[in-house]
């Protein structure tokens, strides 16, 4: 079995300004960085071409509204918010990346490869069933995981979110919903200013929505202690059937946008548990797909290598920065941010042991 990586050269197309922090260069630089260092010669690694979603996919997670709203606005041009601007052919660009969350989600399905990992852009967890904002259009691992609802019967599905941003476009879309397990790992204070503890979700999805905001500093140690003492043991107790991850790798310390620490060694071993997870969980039925990341030559190709590197089961031990990037991290990198992690742990476990059994202690 192989990891399978969704890609294609259309996705470099989508361009809001040459400038723009979400522009062609993240991918581009990640394909140069994985040729160079040989991860398709191990056979272990292999490109799957994407298709466009139908507009069925998208309709089960966006309004007819706002998708019209998407199509008229991408023939000239338009604008959600002043940093996410629609340029023109930016519709197809949208359901192309929906379309490869889909396939990644359907390749694993159909057992064609042991997991699956959706290098696409644009990104998607800030899009809300209305509108788009964040850098996001469609809220891509969303639509793939309500295909997978739709076409495969699947009942119970974990969303595992670790941008440095919190995805409050996702956390609204599955807020009411037990079906959906959404645990989002993201700094506060940050944009978009949302997921405290205390949103849990609502009605029949009160309890299926885990938030845990960081402090900026927290580095490799605080997100394998989360990772430890809240995603293992709260995915053991729902016990899901897909395990999704919205991979946002602007925790890096090198990140111009946010004020993590995470290593690429930390993204490698993030990756190992949660594929381990699913391999414990629900027969290894794991995909990811490419949220942020905004250290285009620093980082980006580094950790989206260490991820892909691990879902195939690679030797990730050597997998670091290049030196002339670590003397950053001792810069950023806050010495208490594993006590105030501390505290954050003991209020999710708190607020969370009327719905888990493995808080109940709490």
């Amino acid at each position: 079995m192989v990891t399978a990586l969704v890609f294609h050269e259309s996705y470099l197309e989508h361009e809001q300004t040459p400038t723009h922090p979400e522009r062609k260069e993240r991918l581009a630089y990640t394909f140069d960085q994985l040729m160079e260092e040989g991860i398709f010669e191990s056979k272990a690694v292999e490109v799957v071409s994407p298709f466009r979603a139908d507009e069925e996919d998208v309709l089960a997670v966006h309004t007819r509204d706002y998708l019209e709203f998407l199509k008229r606005e991408s023939k000239t041009g338009g604008i959600i918010d002043w940093d996410t601007v629609i340029p023109v052919g930016l519709y197809e660009s949208a359901m192309l990346a929906a379309g490869g969350a889909i396939r990644a989600a359907e390749i694993v399905d159909k057992g064609e490869a042991e997991n699956a990992f959706a290098m696409v852009r644009p990104p998607g967890h800030h899009a809300k069933p209305g509108i788009g904002a964040g850098f996001c259009y469609l809220n891509n691992i969303a639509i793939a995981v309500r295909w997978l609802q739709r076409k495969r019967r699947y009942s119970r599905i974990l969303i595992l979110d670790w941008d440095a941003h919190h995805g409050d476009g996702t956390q609204e879309i599955f807020y009411r919903d037990p079906t959906v397990l959404f645990i989002s790992l993201h700094q506060m204070p940050l944009y978009p200013g949302t997921g405290y503890p205390r949103e849990v979700g609502e009605g029949e999805g009160e309890g299926y929505t885990i938030n845990v905001p960081l402090p900026p500093g927290a580095g490799d140690e605080c997100y394998l202690t989360v990772f430890d003492e809240i995603v293992e043991p709260v995915a053991h107790d729902f016990r899901p059937e897909f395990i999704a991850v919205s991979a946002g790798q602007d925790n890096h310390f090198t990140d111009p946008l946010t004020g993590l620490a995470l290593t690429a060694r930390g993204y490698a071993e993030l990756m190992e548990r949660t594929k381990k997870l699913a391999e414990e969980l629900c027969d290894g039925r794991l995909f990811a797909v490419l949220e942020g990341g905004y250290s285009i030559e620093a980082a980006l190709p580094y950790t989206n290598l260490a991820i892909i590197a691990a879902m195939a089961g690679l030797d990730t031990s050597c997998i670091r920065e290049p030196r002339s990037y670590l003397s950053a991290l001792d810069s950023v990198l806050d010495p208490s941010a594993p006590q105030k992690v501390r505290m954050t742990l003991e209020e999710v476990k708190k607020i969370h042991a009327t719905y888990w059994g493995c808080f109940v202690r709490w």
